[in-house]
């Protein structure tokens, strides 16, 4: 039998060799030698391997635009209609948002999520695999244990998103999802339902938050109880599962604050923020100076892709933020930057186009460095909101305390049913521009993307950048990312969309 997923599934102890942060357990055993039973002996080992993952979240794979998920997270804004690509510059992310990419199984781009993704995966399976052999206290083994669980519920998650057909609220889901990678393995496996993959992930993040409670983790890129229970809102949210999600969501930012308007203006760099849940944290010797979020999606890092694209919110979404809404200052609709936070500044090199952001700031021109912001209490208000608006009651009050720290003269909302959720859904949008949900939303919404001008407004999306590709229709073949083809090749066991 063909050895099936090639491009994410490595021998064990390579695996481990690769993903691991720490240069003194690669030191105590010959690279050629270490088997996953020795990199899980031991408690600290279970953590070398956990350092690992969250390395695999900002890592340059291949190429300087393909940094784990924080390019995933582009590649998600740039699918979507929220995100504006002002020129070709130096070419990347242009194909994405043309959705060329994505329908592409040869596609170098498409592979990426998949075989980061399901390093992942297998990286977290040896951690649950050999946690119960592992010398140490049995506190940490737990807090090792369910940090992987809720990391390999978290990859089967978005990809089953990306790769399969939408979730169908309250519908039979037995469309073909992804493989279900339950064990470490270099053996093909066939597609298991959308509905037996949500049910795993349930049950993984289940168990995640029960073997994290009362974890106190050392920084935020790390996930503690509070992670994983925002991460089962998230789910429920996606299944339609409203008094699940909110529920979780309540749960999941208890302790955290939200950040106040001059916090909101400050960059999106630092992920001590007391409104971030879980981010990638960047420091001197990790991560990549032409791969770091910051490289493409601040405003001053100096680079020929912001220096020549600089990245643009929709002119559609941006003229529906009030004036007296912090999020409207963190675009600049001239896009002079008048107001760019002390400390920042941009070059005359940077070319200048309407709407473009400065949510996003890196260290500084020279410095592409930016933590990356993976979850925030924002994000938590929003299912919650959306959850009780769906259910009929409840959503205006869950929506109000997010709602008037951004805007101070915003005031309990009066709408009901479906306008109700417009308006969370509007929130949504522009509270989560840029950090990766919009192609997941709309799919999730089942609707279409819509570039076009409306409401009096002209869209500041460029056609000819695009290859005309402007709308596409609700249920489209396109909202499924293909299944890259090395793993068609390679897998007899899996078939295409």
């Amino acid at each position: 039998m063909k050895k099936a997923l090639v491009f994410f599934v490595l021998p064990l102890w390579l695996l481990i060799v690769l993903t691991s942060c720490e240069k003194d357990f690669l030191e105590e055993s010959p690279t050629t030698a270490v088997s996953a039973s020795s990199a899980t002996s031991t408690t600290d080992n279970l953590f070398l391997i956990i350092n690992g993952i969250h390395r695999l979240m900002y890592e340059r794979q291949e190429s300087n635009g393909r940094g784990g998920y924080s390019a995933m997270m582009i590649q998600n804004d740039a699918l979507g209609e929220d995100l504006v690509m002002n020129a070709r510059a130096n070419n990347w992310w242009i194909s994405m948002a043309s959705w060329n990419d994505h329908t592409s199984a040869t596609d170098s781009d498409l592979r990426h999520g998949w075989r980061v993704m399901y390093k992942v995966i297998n990286n977290a399976n040896i951690v649950i695999e050999g946690a119960d052999g592992a010398e140490g206290p049995e506190a940490q083994r737990d807090a090792a244990l369910g940090q992987a669980l809720a990391y390999r519920a978290f990859a089967h998650f978005f990809l089953v998103q990306r790769h399969a057909e939408r979730y169908r609220m309250g519908g039979g889901n037995d469309q073909p999802g992804i493989p279900l990678v339950l064990i470490p393995t270099t053996e093909g496996l066939p597609r298991s339902s959308v509905e037996d993959v949500y049910a795993q992930v349930n049950e993984d993040l289940d168990r995640a938050i029960t073997l994290l409670d009362g974890y106190t983790r050392p920084n935020t890129s790390h996930i503690n109880q509070q992670v994983a229970q925002g991460l089962k809102a998230r789910v429920a949210l996606v299944q339609g599962n409203w008094n699940v999600a909110a529920e979780f969501a309540v749960q999941a930012r208890e302790g955290f604050s939200l950040m106040t308007n001059d916090e909101y203006r400050s960059g999106f760099n630092d992920y001590s923020n007391q409104e971030w849940m879980w981010g990638g944290y960047y420091n001197e010797e990790q991560g990549s100076t032409f791969t770091n979020f910051g490289a493409w999606m601040s405003r001053n890092f100096s680079s020929s892709n912001i220096r020549g694209n600089p990245k643009s919110i929709f002119s559609v979404l941006y003229e529906t933020i009030p004036e007296t809404d912090v999020r409207s200052t963190i675009f600049s609709a001239s896009g002079e930057h008048e107001n760019l936070p002390a400390g920042y500044e941009i070059s005359s090199a940077h070319l200048r186009f309407p709407y473009t952001s400065q949510k996003f700031l890196s260290i500084s021109t020279g410095d592409s460095r930016g933590d990356v912001p993976y979850m925030r209490m924002a994000e938590m208000y929003l299912i919650e909101a959306e959850a009780k608006a769906r259910q009929g009651a409840g959503g205006a009050e869950a929506l109000l305390p997010l709602a008037e720290n951004r805007d101070p003269s915003y005031t309990l909302s009066t709408n009901t049913g479906q306008t109700l959720i417009d308006e969370i859904l509007l929130q949504r949008r522009w509270e989560l521009w840029g950090e990766g949900f919009r192609f997941l939303d709309l799919k999730r919404l089942d609707m279409a993307l819509d570039r076009t001008s409306r409401d009096g407004v002209e869209t500041n999306h460029k056609p000819a950048l695009l290859n005309g590709l402007m709308q596409v229709a609700a249920g489209d073949p396109r909202w499924q990312w293909l299944i890259p083809q090395d793993e068609i090749n390679a897998n007899p066991n899996i078939e295409q969309n």
